[in-house]
């Protein structure tokens, strides 16, 4: 029976620590990485297949150099961003990153516009492909971002409850990460005009 009293101590301790959340924030703050790391290889994939699909209607409409360009600097100015780890940590960083991607999606925007005025382009099978790509990489995008939302919505609760709180408090000291937000008006429907 002493043993049994002596070994109180440590049965009480061992208790505590495992409903700390230590394990449990890690592992969160490590799946909002992993998310991120998922939204980044959709905008990796939508930067690789922009230049094929610039080339494809370059054939064609050679006299929408300025669409085109834009376009180009768009994927530029995304492909020449920084993105670290960091990022997550950084709200300004992260809207900027953001930004640039909203910009990009714009120009594309512009780009499907001046495809409309070339019959022949639509039904060329290159750019029909390059389309259904690009279409289903703006979906993975956009699926990857909800999981990312997700996934910081699971930590930003995971360091903020009690108790693991107090163990965030003490010992680990992890920020709150950022969600991605609807990009500057978003809100307002595009007006369809024929």
């Amino acid at each position: 029976m002493k043993r049994f009293i002596s070994r109180i101590p440590f049965i009480l301790l061992l208790a505590l620590l495992s409903g700390c959340g230590y394990n449990t924030m890690q592992a969160n703050e490590e799946a909002v990485i992993a998310a991120w790391g998922n939204v980044e290889s959709g905008y990796q994939r939508r930067a690789d297949l922009v230049p094929n699909l610039v080339e494809v209607v370059k054939g064609y409409a050679k006299h929408e150099a300025d669409t085109l360009k834009e376009v180009t600097e768009a994927r530029a100015k995304v492909g020449s961003m920084q993105v670290t780890r960091d990022v997550l940590n950084d709200p300004a960083a992260l809207n900027k990153f953001q930004q640039a991607q909203g910009e990009l999606s714009s120009a594309l925007s512009r780009l499907m516009v001046v495809v409309e005025r070339y019959p022949d382009l639509k039904a060329n099978q290159n750019f029909i492909d390059l389309q259904k790509q690009l279409e289903g990489t703006e979906n993975r995008i956009n699926v990857a971002r909800e999981r990312y939302n997700q996934s910081v919505q699971v930590f930003n609760t995971s360091i903020r409850t009690f108790p693991n709180s107090v163990t965030n408090s003490l010992i680990l000291h992890l920020q709150r990460k950022e969600a991605f937000k609807a990009e500057e008006g978003a809100k307002t429907a595009p007006k369809v005009k024929f």
